[in-house]
Order: structure tokens, then sequence, then C-alpha cells
């Protein structure tokens, strides 16, 4: 008999704040994002505290008031972290372990650690250290800790220079280091998209766990590792497409989320890369997800960063099955929205349900064939059954 390997979880709570920019409605919503994220990051989340704020405290972040009533909570309750909304300073940071003597970490802490957790490829692992260094070096203060040396202490330490000035110094090689590695890498990954030809390459984007994994999958029918969970593809995968007579070069990438840091933008350019030198943006969405509408523009935010913002877009509303009305008519019901009159090719599809997928395949089969004759207009002869 096989012994089940016991689960360790964290108990956490998670805090949140209502200010000019979210209103009550809009930070439970955010809260409700933040506790999936410490899910997927192995925490049990116990209980969440919202405050009305103008503007955080610049020392604590809250107010004396919240912090009292967070602190008898934790005196009363097993926790052993405590998770912001925000990103907070390296002060806050520091002053609020002090007050509430528990592990306090942010969204960007959070979202790190899941990455560091998801990556599984040696170029993954890299990219993702690289944003940590990057987040721990500001915030060494308060928090020092023994890092591994890998050279010896003889010659290393400069007159009166302290311990967390030498872990300053041996980070700051550590991140150039990282960045050398990645932009050997980035120059490797380059000369094989270059040697891919002259394919019509599309990106799959859209924000974490809308599907893009599973409608992969289902279009190359291979086995991209797909679940339930956020960032469950942090690796770049590129597949062969052939839709009816038309092939094309198919890239499942990172999911985006809402204020997604910006040492991960920074550490993961090069894999974003394949969404900047793509043809052709396939935007999946959830739309059975209460704020789908704001993943669409936290989306669209992220690649108007990247300078991706201008590429054709196919519009892909995933998951119709979750809808809770059921109409017998429900795609068309879906097509008389002002969903389906954007200025961009859009359908709607349940990748999971292969509910639609024809009508998907027919519209990447029109788009791709639209970009390849104006890269190569003397070959029109190859598909003549399609006017554009």
């Amino acid at each position: 008999m096989i012994e089940k390997k016991e689960v360790f979880y964290e108990n956490v709570i998670l805090v949140g704040v209502i200010n000019n920019n979210q209103n009550k409605e809009k930070a439970e919503d955010y809260i409700k994002e933040l506790a999936f994220l410490a899910e997927t990051a192995g925490g049990k989340v116990l209980t969440t505290f919202l405050q009305k704020l103008d503007k955080p405290h610049p020392k604590t972040f809250l107010g004396s008031g919240k912090l009292n009533e967070i602190k008898a909570y934790i005196d009363d309750n097993q926790v052993d972290i405590v998770i912001f909304d925000d990103e907070l300073s390296p002060a806050q940071q520091k002053n609020l372990e002090k007050i509430l003597q528990v592990k306090i970490i942010d969204r960007t802490r959070l979202i790190l650690d899941i990455f560091a957790k998801r990556a599984q490829t040696s170029y993954a692992r890299t990219q993702v250290e690289l944003a940590q260094y990057q987040y721990l070096l500001p915030r060494l203060t308060g928090m020092w800790t023994h890092l591994e040396r890998q050279r010896g202490g003889i010659g290393m330490r400069g007159p009166g220079e302290t311990e967390i000035e030498t872990d300053r110094r041996i980070i700051r090689d550590k991140i150039a280091l990282l960045k050398k590695k990645l932009a050997a890498i980035d120059k490797q990954m380059k000369t094989q998209r270059g040697n891919r030809g002259k394919m019509v390459r599309a990106a799959l984007v859209g924000y974490t766990n809308v599907g893009k994994s599973t409608l992969m999958n289902l279009l190359s029918k291979s086995e991209v590792f797909a679940e339930d969970k956020l960032f469950a593809t942090l690796d770049t995968t590129v597949r062969k497409i052939v839709v009816h007579n038309i092939p094309f070069l198919l890239t499942d990438t990172v999911g985006f989320i809402r204020k997604l840091p910006t040492q991960l933008i920074e550490s993961f350019k090069s894999t974003l890369n394949e969404v900047t030198e793509s043809d052709l943006l396939i935007h999946v969405i959830d739309i059975s997800h209460p704020n789908f509408e704001e993943q669409m523009q936290t989306v669209q935010q992220i690649l108007s960063e990247i300078k991706a913002g201008n590429k054709p877009v196919v519009l892909v509303f995933n998951k119709i099955d979750l809808l809770k009305n059921e109409p017998q008519n429900k795609l068309e019901n879906l097509q008389k929205t002002w969903l389906a009159k954007t200025e961009h090719s859009t359908v709607f599809i349940s990748a999971a349900n292969k509910i639609n997928i024809d009508k998907l395949k027919d519209i990447l089969y029109s788009e791709v064939r639209k970009i390849h004759i104006k890269r190569f207009p003397y070959n029109d002869f190859l598909y003549p059954d399609l006017e554009i």
C-alpha cells in the first residue's frame, strides 16, 4: 500500500484596500483573485481584511486601528503569513513584521513565489531567479539572510563594508550574471525563431487560467500541460498547426495578470518576444468570469507595454459552457451582443467541451491566409477557395 504524502499548507490572512481607484465590490473581487493566488502557492486562507484608505500609510500601509484588529486575530489564531494585495515598500514590510510578528509578503512576492514553483526548465528558472533578485535587492535591510557564498571570504569585503552591503554586492553580481546568461539564451532563441522560416506565426495570449493551454492541445493535438491553476504554463510552447490546408506556427505563452510585477515583465522579455514577433494574436478570454472585461483590459494594457498592441487580433471567448443561463440558442444570443461587434474577428467557444471549434478554425484560416498572401502574393493559387 502506497502511503499518501501529507500536504503542508501555511495559514494565511489576506489584506486589501478600498480607495478611489477600487470600490468595495472591486476590492472584494481582487481579494478573491489573491486568495486563488495564495491557494496556488500552497496557502490556506483563514480570513480577509479590507480597509478604506485614501492613500496608504507611508510607514505601515494600514491605519493603526486595522493593524490592531489584525494583530488580535493573529494572537487568537495560528497564522503563518499575512499577504497584502498591493506592493509594499521595504520600510512598510519591515515595520509590519515588527508589529504583527509574522511573515509579511505582498502580491508581487506571492506571484514570484508561484513562478518559482511553476518553472520547469532551466530557462524559466533563470528568468524567475532574476526577477526574485531584482525584487530582493532593495529589501535586504531588516531581512538579512546568509546567502550562499560561491566565492571565498578573503578579498571580498572592502574596508568597513557591512554584511548587508556585501550581500547587496553579491546580489548585483548575480543579477549581472543572470542577465548575461539570459542574453545568451535570447540570442539562441532569436536564431531559432529565424530558422522557422517565413511561416505565419500566431500567439495565444490572455489572462492567466482562461484555457489557452487547453485550446493549444485541442488545435495541435498535443499534450501541453494544462491545469485549473494560475500560471500553469510558464515555458513557451510552439507547435505547427494545420487548419484546413494552411500551416502556421502557434505559440502558447505565459498568462497575464493584474499588477504583473515589473521584474517579471523584464526577466520574461524573451518569452514575451514570442508575442511581439508574432504575426497574429489569439486573445483568449474566460467569458464566464464576472470581471472578464477588466481582464481583457489588463491583457491589452500589457500588450501595449511590450509594444504588441497593434497586431491583428482574434478574440476567442472561451468557457461558454460555464455561463449560468443555458438557452438552446446561446451562440446566437452571444452573436447579438457588443462582444461580437468589435473591430476584431470574434468567436465564442468551449475548448474543454469542443463547442464551436469549427467556427474558430474557419476564422483562423481566414486570418492566417490574409497574412500569408501579403507575404507571398504570387502563391495565392494555393488557397483559391476563400475571398479576401
